[in-house]
């Protein structure tokens, strides 16, 4: 019973995870700077903060995908804290912290070129 809870668990992550990930087509952490940087400079100001804004939310939908991972590592109870599932979820966290920091750089780009054509920053702040 309770490994398939944890089964179902683990897929219900997974899900909430492509959901995540299918919400922010814009926000694309692989993309490479260079490219980044390329296109910001050809978009205008309400393109550059529609852009932003979507970056934003991608990375704040992370941050609550982190939360509840580590509400998950606190149930665990502190003898099974170095076993399979508590490493799993560990790792999760490692990959989304990683994730969030690609978005942050990009969505960086994206606010200095918006602050330098005279866009508003207004709610871009994370």
């Amino acid at each position: 019973m309770k490994t398939r809870m944890r089964t179902v668990l683990w897929c219900l992550l997974g899900v909430c995870l492509l959901v995540i990930i299918g919400c922010g087509k814009k926000a694309d952490e692989s993309k490479p700077i260079s490219e980044v940087k390329a296109e910001a400079e050809k978009m205008n100001a309400a393109d550059l903060r529609t852009t932003a804004m979507s970056y934003k939310e991608a990375i704040e939908a992370k941050g609550k995908e982190v939360e509840k991972l580590a509400a998950k590592l606190k149930e665990i109870p502190v003898a099974e804290i170095l076993g399979k599932e508590a490493k799993a979820i560990k790792a999760e966290v490692d990959n989304i912290n990683k994730s969030v920091s690609a978005l942050k750089e990009r969505l960086q780009i994206y606010i200095d070129k918006l602050k330098e054509k005279g866009g508003d920053l207004s709610g871009l702040q994370i």
